[in-house]
């Protein structure tokens, strides 16, 4: 499959900015993560696991941040990312 050069650009773009995107997803999720109960707030976590995950954070470091439940904390450390 071809793609034109605009194509080409918007994917290049995209893959050059992947980093400052996953943080505002994080950022968003972090939100979720103060309002969610229960299941949802088990979903919230895994998507918020696997984000950091292609961060580059160490699976220690996500299974700590995970088992301590404490958004106030996740968002400190998004800060500190972006």
């Amino acid at each position: 499959m071809e793609r034109t050069p605009y194509q080409s650009k918007v994917i290049k773009r995209y893959y050059d900015n992947r980093e400052n995107i996953m943080v505002q997803r994080l950022s968003e999720l972090t939100t979720e993560l103060y309002l969610a109960e229960g299941k949802k707030r088990e979903r919230v976590w895994k998507r918020i696991s696997t984000a950091l995950e292609q961060l580059g954070v160490s699976p220690a470091k996500i299974k700590w941040m995970m088992n301590r439940d404490n958004p106030a904390q996740l968002a400190e450390f998004v800060k500190k990312l972006g």
